[in-house]
């Protein structure tokens, strides 16, 4: 976070809560008079700046969509959040690829060109 940043969380942030990644999460402490206005919510990212690093349950909560973090899914097919690895040594390499020893399998004949 930079200084002005830091300085407006600590004169007008209220925390609240912080997600399994480390980032915290604040939302302004007092709401407007008018019903048309809404707190302001924003998180501090732990590390790199980097807005796919938020889950979904505190996504929905950032944009207003829900008033408290959704609760985490216990579904079995559920997979923990990753942010966009794209860029990283993490990132997927597909199979064929040069950074992947660029070694593609052998065609299996089944395909026939078109021709008009």
């Amino acid at each position: 976070m930079n200084f002005g940043t830091r300085l407006y969380t600590r004169l007008n942030g209220e925390f609240v809560g912080e997600d399994v990644h480390g980032n915290r999460y604040y939302q302004s402490r007092e709401s407007r008079t008018a019903s048309l206005y809404r707190r302001k919510r924003w998180v501090d990212y732990k590390g790199k700046v980097e807005a796919s690093k938020v889950p979904p349950e505190w996504h929905a909560w950032l944009h207003h969509t829900a008033e408290a973090p959704l609760p985490v899914s216990d579904r079995p097919w559920g997979q923990p959040h990753l942010p966009n690895l794209t860029g990283t040594a993490h990132a997927r390499v597909p199979q064929g690829d040069e950074r992947a020893g660029g070694q593609r399998p052998a065609a299996t004949g089944d395909y026939q060109a078109w021709r008009p």
